[in-house]
């Protein structure tokens, strides 16, 4: 991880982040992975007698060195609540000779006796006769997992827990060019929103309306210092807007909403003013939705909304239009095989072969038609050789932010034999970790199958929707595809058991696929047996 940073934003380190670099370096092996694991647990103090890493060997030597380095503090005192983290009600029993009903009681009753934090660390030191420290440098820890990972979400648990050993990378490149923080300000302005969201997170915790209220209108006035953080600032916006919804705070929610670029910024204005009885405003925004809508859910909203709209605004009624698909009923007995596999058991008589693929298949072909697009150097897409997409790849610019790179592709494959061309690209990728591609599911056989089968035009038309909203195009396939002898025989089927609905993914799939001539139907199962 280190390297990968330093390689990376070596250039944008300052001498406290560089410093700790060097400091860790210096440690002996044994300090090192006794240093992570500390970071890695939930702290800050840690009592030395509890630390048992048969691994690592003798403890004391690896705490000493640590020390010595700068990278661990031993405690000068100790609050109650810190003793309670560091002690079970047995051990906090004892040392104090008092009893109570539960942990919480019991420190109360400790807080009594304790007048300062040293007494409180004097008294578990006597005990131990062992040191109570923590890890130093914690912050610049953060940063540079900040750095590697390129978000708040993850750490060093996730990176010491994926199987980096067996799984194999796709070899992308990386270099400073496509760094997420191009700049020493782009990422202090990416902290800047950081702790802005911190602050958020405890006001809500808290219940502290009046707070929000606050953060909301500094939120408002604040310019955003580079555009390259704005998207977490659009997702902030949205998340405060929100709750400004609930709190009743309709026009302050607007302001936040008006100043984000990303779902569900428009529809929840447009549901705000529909509320609030501005029905033109609402009929505008929906308008402006439909003509470039940022996704699916905020198209489909749209949809719902503006017949509201315009019925108050213009009178008269609209009726929604029922979905009509193409649809059968198969009876079959009662089973403890599910019922996907059971209806393709019962049409394998009527195809060359019926396959379970769910949403495996149509998305696998995808990853596969557009491999090279999806692992291109594209700015802050790649932070460490460890991704299995880029970072952008379910947000809703995705394919803006490949735009040539796609159209070529696009052009290029509206030319090729596909049913050459995929089973070729499985050759060249199998076993590369892809999040579109589950590679135990996904055989060269079935993709040759079904590329010699499916219709180039169709698979087109299917990647340029997923391309539109990666996110929620990559689920609601039909269970089964059922392939024929010759090209254009095939048909797709969504299995619905006795009392199952059909999911929104689902029905836009098979809106879709009506409105392309793409062979889609609907098995309605009931049990012969009831």
């Amino acid at each position: 991880m280190l390297d990968t940073v330093e390689g990376q934003y070596g250039d944008l380190l300052l001498p406290e982040e560089t410093g700790f670099l060097e400091a860790y370096r210096r440690l002996g092996f044994d300090a090192q992975c006794l240093y992570v694991r500390l970071i890695s647990r939930v702290g800050p103090w840690f009592r030395e007698l509890r630390l048992h890493y048969p691994e690592l060997g003798a403890i004391t030597p690896a705490v000493d060195d640590l020390l010595q380095a700068g990278l661990a503090e031993q405690a000068a005192g100790l609050s109650v609540e810190d003793l309670g983290g560091l002690c079970s009600v047995a051990e906090l029993s004892t040392l104090y000779a008092t009893r109570a009903a539960d942990k919480a009681s019991l420190l109360q009753q400790i807080s009594q006796v304790e007048s300062s934090e040293t007494g409180a660390l004097d008294t578990l030191i006597a005990a131990d006769c062992a040191r109570v420290i923590a890890p130093a440098k914690t912050d610049v820890v953060n940063l540079l997992q900040l750095l590697f990972f390129g978000n708040r979400r993850q750490g060093l648990t996730d990176f010491v827990l994926s199987d980096l050993g067996v799984a194999r990378y796709y070899p992308y490149a990386l270099d400073r060019g496509q760094r997420l923080f191009p700049r020493r300000e782009t990422l202090e302005a990416y902290l800047d929103c950081a702790a802005c969201e911190d602050q958020w997170h405890v006001l809500l915790e808290q219940g502290d309306e009046k707070g929000i209220r606050e953060l909301a209108v500094a939120m408002s006035c604040t310019a955003i210092r580079d555009p390259a953080v704005q998207h977490r600032w659009d997702r902030l916006y949205n998340r405060v807007a929100r709750q400004l919804e609930r709190m009743g705070e309709s026009q302050l929610a607007l302001t936040l909403y008006s100043l984000s670029q990303r779902h569900p910024a428009r529809e929840r204005s447009a549901r705000l003013f529909e509320k609030v009885g501005a029905h033109s405003q609402a009929e505008q925004l929906c308008e402006t939705i439909e003509a470039q809508p940022w996704c699916e859910d905020e198209r489909d909203a749209s949809r719902r909304i503006l017949p509201r709209v315009r019925r108050k605004l213009y009178g008269g009624s609209t009726s929604r239009r029922r979905d009509q698909f193409d649809q059968f009923v198969l009876s079959l007995p009662h089973s403890d095989v599910r019922v996907e596999r059971q209806v393709a058991q019962k049409l394998s008589g009527d195809w060359q072969q019926v396959r379970y693929v769910e949403n495996q298949l149509m998305t696998a072909l995808f990853g596969l038609a557009f491999w090279e697009q999806i692992f291109a150097p594209v700015p802050g897409a790649f932070n460490n050789p460890y991704q299995s997409v880029p970072a952008d790849m379910y947000e809703q610019d995705f394919a803006a932010n490949r735009r040539e790179l796609l159209d070529s592709r696009l052009a290029e494959l509206s030319t090729l034999s596909l049913d050459v061309e995929l089973p070729n690209r499985w050759r060249s990728y199998q076993g590369f970790q892809c999040r579109w591609v589950n590679w135990r599911v996904i055989s060269e056989e079935l993709v040759t199958n079904a590329a010699a089968v499916i219709p180039r035009e169709h698979l087109l038309a299917i990647w340029q929707r997923i391309l539109f909203d990666p996110r929620e195009n990559r689920r609601g396939f039909p269970d089964l595809l059922a392939l024929g002898s010759r090209p254009g025989d095939y048909q797709m089927i969504e299995v619905k058991g006795p009392g199952d609905t059909l999911q929104d993914s689902q029905k836009r799939w098979l809106r879709f696929f009506r409105e392309q001539g793409i062979p889609a139907a609907v098995a309605h199962v009931q049990w012969s047996d009831d």
